[in-house]
């Protein structure tokens, strides 16, 4: 009998010591109340009918454990906005930000990071990962790479459920996904995959995606052949993926001069995106060399297509709610990419499926806002109990289209 429960407490043992551990280090960084808040929304005339200042809350950064392409464990890092003096569990919402190549990032409620406290008072507690690369992590970022988009944030989402054990936050089961540009294709790439490998402790309740470039290999790729507004995201696109698929020895010797030397010292992380599209030509394409540019258009096989075609992530069966947000005058991101994965979803049978047009003229950044406020009223319906989603209030969709018109 001894034995047996001395091998029972081995086993036991064993299985504790060899458990994944995802959270490394936290440390609060900011904390805010709800006057707080107030003033910030009264002094950028954030209007109450958008949202409404419920809760203060507080902002950790996280460093957490994650995987590197190849399965090896690196370290990455995010924040948490913590909703404070809630009386009910908070559900949880992950953010996935837009394109970015600098490794620092300050924090400071402007932008996406004002996005990410719109949702927090409203009492989503909101993780924001820098994916693999960014902010203090290691490693350099892989762009646009979905497999690691999407682990950056499941294996952020179990460090914040470790994190909230420790500070003593209750949330509760559900989980929503949003995010913007490169957010929405990391938003799209993490809900397919947590449906695909349908894990016991995470589960989607709602997604959504925002004017993403989900069709990496078609609609998107034609901007590399016609005047383009970020010709940079090209070369940054192509240095992450020659990392995970090996397509070249060396990926700079595929650019033309002036734009191989010129290109090769911006990605160290401490340059812009603007540093970037300073140095490339406006046809994106024209940086490259002919013959690779000649493989492309004619070989259905070449590498790189192959790899543009794998991380284009529309084509598959949601089976919880999805609102695809876009804008039509998009000039960043084809509105075309949101119209492809709507259609191939509805082929393949999604009946959880829903379109947002936030509006005709607003171009990407203007259109940040106004997809994140519909967002934030279809999760908040889903919170209240409706299956697929809803619009949000009639009143306030109104009010919003009347504000539209001041933009």
């Amino acid at each position: 009998m001894r034995i047996f429960s001395l091998l029972v407490a081995f086993l036991a043992f064993s299985l504790s010591s060899f458990s994944q551990v995802y959270l490394d280090s936290y440390k609060l960084i900011a904390s805010y109340e709800k006057e707080d808040l107030k003033d910030v929304w009264k002094k950028n005339k954030v209007p109450n009918f958008i949202v409404k200042v419920k809760y203060g809350f507080d902002v950790y950064e996280v460093i957490y454990n994650t995987s590197w392409h190849d399965g090896t464990c690196v370290k990455a890092s995010g924040w948490y906005f913590a909703p404070k003096d809630m009386q009910e569990e908070a559900a949880l919402l992950v953010f996935n930000h837009g394109t970015q190549i600098e490794r620092e990032r300050r924090h400071k409620l402007k932008g996406q990071q004002a996005i990410c406290a719109g949702y927090a008072t409203d009492g989503f507690a909101v993780i924001w990962p820098d994916y693999l690369g960014l902010g203090k992590g290691e490693k350099f970022h892989l762009y646009q790479h979905a497999e690691s988009e999407a682990t950056a944030s499941v294996d952020m989402i179990r460090a914040i459920k470790e994190l909230n054990d420790e500070i003593g936050f209750r949330a509760n089961d559900q989980l929503f996904l949003t995010g913007y540009s490169q957010g929405g294709h990391a938003t799209m790439a993490t809900h397919k995959y947590i449906q695909d490998h349908n894990f016991d402790d995470i589960k989607v309740t709602a997604s959504a995606p925002m004017s993403g470039a989900y069709d990496l290999a078609g609609v998107q790729g034609e901007v590399m052949f016609e005047p383009y507004s970020h010709p940079g995201y090209l070369p940054y696109l192509l240095l992450g993926y020659n990392e995970v698929y090996g397509l070249f020895e060396d990926i700079f010797s595929v650019f033309k001069e002036p734009y191989r030397d010129n290109l090769r010292p911006l990605f160290n992380g401490e340059h812009s995106m603007g540093d970037v599209n300073r140095v490339m030509p406006s046809i994106p394409k024209d940086a490259l060399k002919d013959e690779l540019i000649t493989q492309y258009l004619n070989n259905p096989n070449y590498p790189l297509k192959k790899a543009l075609e794998a991380n284009s992530n529309y084509d598959w069966k949601p089976e919880a709610p999805m609102l695809l947000c876009y804008c039509e005058a998009d000039e960043q991101v084809s509105y075309k990419n949101t119209l492809v994965a709507y259609k191939a979803m509805k082929e393949n049978g999604s009946e959880f499926v829903k379109l947002r047009h936030a509006g005709k003229k607003f171009t990407h950044n203007k259109c940040a806002l106004f997809t994140a406020v519909y967002t934030g009223w279809f999760f908040d319906s889903i919170r209240d109990g409706s299956k697929k989603g809803r619009k949000g209030p009639l009143f306030k969709r109104l009010l919003l289209n009347m504000a539209k018109s001041k933009f």
